[in-house]
């Protein structure tokens, strides 16, 4: 079956790369996408591809062509047209062209508003809010200068000097706190600006304020697999900051709303914020959010140590993984103490010794220090209103042929990921590189789960739960970076979430390094959804840059994606030896 998918997918890839063959001159760009281009950034690429054998000139200067047919040329564009003449030429004498213009316009910069107007408001935080009373809302307005600014007409804003605006005047800042007897009802704020000689001018903010009342439930009920809580409201590509995903049926107390994320108040010194489509409205009046502890007990089986804490209602936690001394510190939100006594069994064979703390009012530590320096992974939910650690013992022979070992094989179906000069995704490159190491580790007995076998789509929050149910000792997930530049950024790189998994990403990454290509480091606190899991060790590969035109020349070569895969093997090898 293996030969089979492999000489499927040989098939697939081959098909994918018909644009290399050296029998036609063509020219394929994938950057830009359009023969007319309106830009504000003067440093801008040409980046494609053509057959193997052909030579590239852009406006009759040579570019170097690579073995995989790609090419790239970088520009420093003057303002206005500049228009480029690509012409690939086979080794016959044949040739195509391809004409683009990049339209280069500096960006006007910013003046003062003109005329009597309000030109922009800004609020902090940011998006539709629900509030309460006591809560602060920033505003930043562009108006005329020289002008009354006022929130709500009754709050001024301050006209800030133009040495902290860039010189720029009619920049107003200040703050409206949220009184008792503000009944916005999901209304806008209103921003009035007055100057005299004339009208008072008046435009809403963008977005609606609700403010929490009696008659509105200020709780919710987790639900789910995957509920999580997060820090704050930012983002980027990869999503909000996560403390941690939670159990189902654990009722937090809101406090208020941004955008799409409730804020939750955790403890007195302590508040989260969770996606409102993870949890569900509770009635007026449902407010059990604390807890007395009772007794603690830990005891062990043939995988795995338990740490049970007795509580009255479920409540929220969070979990840290601390190195040197090894230890899982679990944050219990809400509880007060009331343990008068901790039963350890001598069952429990990863589990050293469990101690507690109040470290703030409505925060119950636990401090899990384990006999092992290596984390091997844990879990943390509720049986009833019993919350449960659940630890894994370190495997007691770390060998390949004793594990159970997940891969990855990044993106996949419309997920494409990156995509290279020669126009080949992400997603055609991880498959090979999964299925090498999945052979190699086949061949040393591993038993070996893989995300996917075949060129087909799978939904990170179906890996995560899929790995979750399969229990693995340990996973690796396979991606190719990208940028922007085709030439500088380059690199292969490893990444981890949480400190007890570092020792394998940078097991990995060093290995990775003897292929010879550039650094580009061992990053921890990634925020990627398949390092999230804190069941197993995982560590996510950043092969290379499919972006680079040298490295999608590398990574395009089966024997160098053979050669990858054989690392991230050594690199396993090298973690288990670090663990003994």
């Amino acid at each position: 079956m293996q030969k089979v998918l492999i000489l499927l997918f040989s098939l697939f890839y081959a098909g994918v790369l018909w644009a290399q063959s050296p029998k036609d001159v063509f020219i394929k760009l994938t950057e830009p996408s359009s023969e007319e281009n309106l830009v504000s950034v003067s440093q801008k690429f040409i980046i494609g591809s053509t057959c193997k054998s052909c030579t590239v000139k852009i406006n009759n200067e040579n570019v170097k062509v690579y073995t995989t047919g790609a090419f790239a040329k970088e520009l420093n564009l003057s303002e206005g047209a500049t228009q480029f003449n690509i012409v690939a030429t086979s080794t016959k004498g044949k040739s195509v062209s391809k004409i683009i213009t990049y339209n280069y316009k500096k960006p006007l910069p910013e003046t003062a508003t003109q005329g009597y107007a309000i030109e922009r408001i800004q609020s902090f935080p940011e998006g539709d809010l629900i509030v309460k009373p006591g809560d602060v809302i920033n505003f930043k307005v562009k108006a005329t200068p020289n002008c009354s600014v006022k929130i709500i007409g009754q709050t001024s804003l301050f006209e800030m000097p133009d040495s902290l605006t860039k010189g720029i005047a009619g920049i107003y800042q200040g703050k409206y706190t949220i009184q008792p007897a503000d009944t916005f009802f999901t209304n806008k704020i209103k921003v009035s600006i007055d100057s005299p000689g004339n009208p008072t001018l008046k435009k809403d903010a963008k977005y609606t304020i609700t403010v929490l009342t009696n008659q509105m439930s200020d709780m919710v009920m987790t639900k789910g697999r995957l509920a999580h809580l997060l820090y704050g409201t930012g983002e980027d590509r990869l999503g909000g900051a996560k403390i941690g995903y939670i159990d189902s049926l654990i009722p937090l107390h809101v406090i208020g709303k941004i955008g799409t994320n409730y804020k939750v108040q955790l403890a007195p010194s302590r508040t989260a914020f969770i996606p409102d489509e993870l949890v569900s409205p509770l009635p007026i009046g449902y407010n059990p959010v604390s807890s007395l502890t009772d007794k603690i007990r830990v005891y062990g089986d043939t995988l795995y140590d338990f740490v049970k804490l007795q509580l009255f209602n479920r409540l929220p936690y969070q979990s840290v993984q601390q190195t040197d001394p090894s230890m899982i510190v679990v944050d219990v939100f809400g509880a007060t103490s009331n343990t008068n006594w901790i039963d350890q069994l001598q069952t429990a064979k990863e589990v050293k010794k469990v101690e507690y703390e109040q470290v703030a009012d409505e925060i119950f530590r636990l401090k899990i220090s384990l006999r092992h320096h290596q984390h091997w992974g844990h879990q943390i939910f509720y049986s009833g209103n019993v919350l449960v650690i659940k630890v894994k013992h370190q495997p007691a022979e770390l060998l390949i042929n004793k594990l159970t070992i997940a891969i990855d094989a990044g993106h996949g179906g419309t997920n494409t990921g990156a995509v290279g000069a020669t126009g080949i995704a992400e997603k055609f490159i991880t498959l090979p590189i999964a299925l090498a190491l999945q052979k190699l580790l086949l061949a040393q007995g591993a038993k070996v789960i893989m995300t996917r076998n075949t060129e087909t789509f799978f939904d990170n929050k179906e890996r995560i739960l899929f790995y979750r149910d399969s229990t693995p000792d340990l996973l690796i997930s396979i991606h190719l970076n990208s940028a922007v530049d085709p030439f500088r950024v380059s690199g292969t790189s490893t990444f981890y979430r949480y400190e007890g998994f570092r020792p394998l990403s940078n097991a990995i990454y060093k290995r990775m390094l003897e292929l010879g290509v550039k650094e580009y480091g061992n990053n921890g606190s990634f925020n990627f959804m398949l390092n999230s899991p804190i069941e197993y060790p995982n560590a996510l590969v950043e092969t290379l840059f499919l972006s680079n035109l040298e490295e999608e020349e590398k990574i395009l070569n089966e024997g160098f994606q053979q050669k990858i895969a054989q690392k991230i093997d050594l690199g396993i090898k090298d973690f288990l030896k670090s663990c003994e």
